[in-house]
Parts: structure tokens; sequence; C-alpha cells
């Protein structure tokens, strides 16, 4: 005889299921955001030529440049 989720009743089945759902998200999830961390500190951009603080121009400058 077998005890998995298939031999249980149905109420226990949708439970089961649902859980596995929940922790399926969950991992997704962690995955997720784990991924984005991984990309934000792999892909640092290199300097590009932009306005420096206190010169006058048109165009963006950095809000704290490392370059």
């Amino acid at each position: 005889m077998s005890t998995g989720p298939l031999d249980m009743p149905s109420r226990a089945r949708s439970r089961w299921v649902l859980w596995l759902a929940i922790l399926l998200g969950c991992a997704v999830l962690v995955l997720a955001n784990a991924h984005l961390v991984y990309v934000s500190f792999d892909s640092q951009p290199e300097c590009i030529p932009h306005l420096r603080a206190g010169h006058a121009g048109d165009g963006y400058s950095a809000a704290r440049s490392s370059c």
C-alpha cells in the first residue's frame, strides 16, 4: 500500500497541493530576488561621460560620481 498524495482523501489531497503551491511560490520569490541581487552586483556600469557637479550645461549629471 502506498501512502502518497494520490491515496489521500480529497480534502487532505487539496491541503497537500495547497501547501506545495505555497512552498513553490515562496521558492520562486526567493530565487527571483537572489537573481536580482546577483545581476545588480554583476552588471556595474563603467564610467560614462556626464556633466560634473557644478558645471553648467544641458543634460544629466550623476548624483554621486564614482569616477
